[in-house]
């Protein structure tokens, strides 16, 4: 992507995954690493919209989010057997996006080995409408706001610059232009 052309966004802020800390889950079953939240600061109790990465280490259930929407997509992992409100929903191809109410009783199940699942959650009436969240791969444009994160370890380039395994991008200000050789989630809307 060495276009001189290349239009970059007035306003590229570089989220390296190096810089998230881990934060166990009340159950012990996994730990999060948030991405990016608003507003900034914001705890579990308040936030308006929340992206993060959560390392699923055992069974057990969700912990439950009044008037919060989510969706949930595997990145890694054999997947897991969700049931949610009495709805069975088995989980176990990457990179497909799911969506689910985060206030309803949701108990996991893993079906092998521990997953890492993109996860992006937003409170009911905090955002003008659901974020779009989407999976894509190759050369793409992605328009002036979104959040990206790389989520193969193959990477991306993003205005000019190397994304390593789980780095993200905010970008605001214009369309971007961004090579991802492996896959990466695309959240707009926010």
């Amino acid at each position: 992507m060495n276009d001189p052309a290349r239009h970059v966004p007035s306003a590229v802020r570089f989220l390296p995954a190096a810089d998230r800390a881990a934060v166990a889950w009340k159950n012990g079953g996994g730990v999060t690493r948030e991405v990016a939240g608003f507003p900034g600061g914001a705890g579990m109790a308040d936030f308006s919209w929340r992206v993060s990465l959560a390392e699923v280490g055992a069974d057990g259930p969700f912990s439950a989010f009044p008037e919060v929407d989510r969706t949930l997509t595997m990145v890694e992992g054999d997947g897991m057997r969700l049931t949610v409100g009495g709805r069975d929903v088995v989980v176990d191809t990457p990179y497909v996006p799911r969506d689910f109410p985060g206030d309803v009783p949701t108990d996991c199940r893993l079906l092998g080995a521990p997953v890492v699942n993109f996860n992006v959650m937003w409170r009911r009436g905090a955002v003008s409408a659901p974020p779009s969240v989407t999976v894509l791969r190759g050369r793409i444009r992605l328009p002036g706001t979104a959040l990206l994160v790389a989520l193969g370890a193959e990477g991306a380039e993003v205005a000019g610059r190397e994304l390593g395994h789980y780095d993200a991008v905010s970008l605001a200000g214009g369309d971007v232009d961004v090579w991802a050789r492996g896959p990466v989630g695309v959240v707009t809307g926010l």
